[in-house]
């Protein structure tokens, strides 16, 4: 069996990006778990090990400032990226964003990085 390059968790509420993303992400390697909003992500957050949060900023339910304050307050430790294609100017964001649309090699290069920089 192939070794895994490493555990992602995507968080993404357009279902046709979450499984789209999480196809791509398997056929690279990686071992991929989704969730359609930030409760969902919690609950894979207690069940693995999860090495890299891609998550979406603006999801119905637990997203936009309160998701990311989530993150930083309780995930500071986590390599965190967040994707989206709208964000308030106002509001800071202490992870990586990668703004939609985006290419899935874009996304996976810096999923690279990450890992490499442990």
């Amino acid at each position: 069996m192939a070794h895994k390059k490493g555990t992602l968790l995507i968080v993404e509420d357009e279902d046709s990006i979450r499984l789209t993303l999480r196809d791509f992400l398997k056929r690279k390697g990686y071992e991929v778990f989704v969730a359609s909003d930030g409760v969902g992500a919690i609950k894979h957050l207690l069940d693995h090990t999860i090495d890299i949060i891609i998550t979406d900023y603006r999801m119905d339910i637990l997203g936009g400032d309160y998701w990311v304050r989530f993150l930083k307050r309780y995930l500071g430790d986590k390599k965190i990226i967040i994707t989206s294609g709208f964000l308030k100017s106002d509001f800071l964001i202490p992870f990586p964003v990668l703004y939609k649309p985006f290419d899935y090699t874009e996304l996976e290069k810096l999923i690279a990085e990450s890992l490499q920089a442990e």
